[in-house]
């Protein structure tokens, strides 16, 4: 599986993302073979676009109120990134699979890589200056809100999500009868960077005062693991810089009101090969507790700059 990743290019860089492969609740799939899983009950936050019912409208929705939600820019749909995501969840329904690279000659193949099927779908990328990435979600459950929700706290897959320069995404989907749904959302900047959040800019997820934030992460469920030794685990909290500045932490910390510091997974782009350097998060060790507020800490430097963040957030 590929993990997320920053290559260097001249005056460019390329972000790919990591794969979600989940076995049970949701969120990605297996490479072949994978039974229906249940379908968990949702419940949705105050202020969330309607849905349509059309799983990738509603996927791309779900993306950009989450980016408004903290300072981002929301992204244009583009009708060819559409092409290219929609080609490539019928390629993997086609063929059972959840993968970001395609073979020539199987069913429905549109290009080997993410670039070959931009590409294909007339969305061509120059030669520098430009960035672009993929996430999947495959699961038993058609609703794009549920996939981007998955999507977005697999924490690989929300330093892709929330990078703040991205411009435009495109999204597919396709379903079988068995509600077995494999959703694609493709990233994308190619006419220079977006403007992000600027040199000192960070943003935080959960936002601040977002409420009905989820207890829990399966980090089994992410294919790099980022919790290794443990499978339930707590909801990440995470601060996100613009792709091309480096972001240092002196201190990340988060607390139920009025208790102590929790126990953490502290994830650095020093000591975690699939953290981008204009990323961290911590994972809580233990599941959170419902109906409580939690008070997060953050004290670093993003691009050599002092930065400090205090904000909280309510559990569902």
């Amino acid at each position: 599986m590929r993990p997320l990743r920053l290559w260097p290019a001249p005056s460019a860089a390329l972000l790919f993302a990591a794969l979600l492969t989940a076995c049970g609740g949701g969120g990605g799939g297996s490479t072949s073979g994978m039974a229906p899983a249940p379908t968990p009950t949702v419940v949705m936050p105050p202020g969330a676009p309607a849905l349509s019912g059309n799983t990738a409208l509603d996927g791309f929705n779900w993306f950009n109120y989450r980016r408004g939600q903290i300072g981002l820019s929301v992204l244009t749909r583009n009708a060819n990134i559409d092409a290219a995501a929609q080609g490539h969840s019928n390629y993997q329904f086609l063929n059972s699979t959840v993968s970001h690279e395609q073979t020539m000659g199987l069913p429905g193949f549109t290009g080997a890589t993410l670039s070959d099927r931009l590409a294909a779908a007339r969305y061509v990328l120059p030669g520098t200056g430009f960035a672009y990435a993929e996430v999947i979600s495959a699961a038993s459950d058609r609703s794009g809100f549920y996939h981007a929700e998955e999507l977005i706290a697999a924490i690989y897959h929300r330093f892709v999500i929330f990078e703040p320069v991205f411009r435009e995404m495109g999204t597919g989907a396709a379903s079988g009868n068995n509600n077995y749904t494999y959703f694609t959302a493709d990233f994308a900047t190619i006419s220079g960077y977006g403007a992000g959040l600027g040199r000192n800019g960070l943003a935080t997820y959960p936002a601040s005062d977002q409420t009905m934030v989820p207890l829990n992460f399966m980090s089994d469920s992410e294919s790099p693991d980022p919790v290794p030794n443990l499978n339930e685990v707590g909801y990440p909290v995470s601060v996100h810089a613009d792709i091309d500045n480096l972001l240092t932490v002196q201190n990340f910390s988060i607390r139920a009101r009025g208790g102590s510091d929790l126990a953490v997974r502290l994830m650095l782009p020093s000591s975690d090969a699939h953290t981008p350097k204009s990323a961290a998060a911590i994972i809580p060790l233990a599941p959170l507790r419902s109906n409580t507020i939690y008070d997060v800490s953050f004290q670093g430097t993003v691009g050599g700059m002092a930065i400090s963040r205090n904000w909280s957030f309510t559990t569902r």
